[in-house]
């Protein structure tokens, strides 16, 4: 995921915004009237909204690359696959964020009257940036862990073949316990426990010159 700036620009605030200690602060009404208008993407977080910017071409072919394979793999299962055009509502952190891939169980459960915010991931993939990999690696993850049905996470370094998968362990009695297993060479396959299915590397980096 890639995240331009802490605050929204200035243009885009909306009547509903509220000024605070030289601090700009949105409401989610607000901030959903701008997200469905605007041609840029904002993330929401808990009153403050989030500019979104553009990706480089190796993030998004990676992207791409996972889209397409599981996309092929999944497309006669109950699972359903999304690529970062919807947000992933966190109530517990009353959150809204986009994410690169997102993978769910049977029919999405969406937030409330909302079509674009759905509340039922099962495996979430980020695509690593500079800017945000510590974000995706902390807080994000932390937030993500509050949803009950999702199990699963990857990382996915854009500037190397390393794959980062965590996978919760003991999930039917709801533990925060999880387990770490990294991918480093091209030969490697994902075994990601959530689907059954195996993730080769050379699939997630089709095309990728390092």
């Amino acid at each position: 995921m890639v995240i331009a700036q802490a605050k929204p620009i200035a243009k885009n605030i909306s009547p509903e915004s509220e000024v605070s200690d030289g601090k700009v602060r949105m409401t989610l009404e607000g901030y959903r009237a701008i997200a469905e208008t605007s041609e840029e993407r904002y993330e929401y977080r808990n009153g403050e909204m989030i500019t979104i910017s553009g990706a480089t071409a190796t993030h998004s072919t990676i992207s791409v690359n996972l889209l397409s394979y599981l996309g092929f793999l999944l497309r006669d299962t109950d699972f359903r696959l999304y690529n970062s055009a919807l947000r992933v509502w966190v109530p517990e952190y009353n959150c809204g964020t986009y994410t690169d891939l997102v993978v769910i169980n049977g029919e999405p459960e969406f937030n409330g009257d909302r079509t674009d915010e759905i509340l039922n991931p099962l495996l979430i993939v980020e695509v690593l940036s500079p800017s945000t990999e510590g974000y995706d690696r902390g807080d994000k993850f932390r937030k993500y862990r509050s949803i009950s049905s999702f199990c699963e996470y990857l990382l996915v370094s854009q500037s190397e073949p390393y794959v980062e998968q965590y996978h919760q362990i003991d999930r039917q009695n709801n533990n925060d316990r999880w387990e770490l297993q990294i991918c480093d060479r091209l030969e490697q396959s994902i075994h990601l426990q959530s689907l059954n299915l195996e993730l080769p590397m050379s699939e997630v980096y089709r095309r990728i010159k390092f």
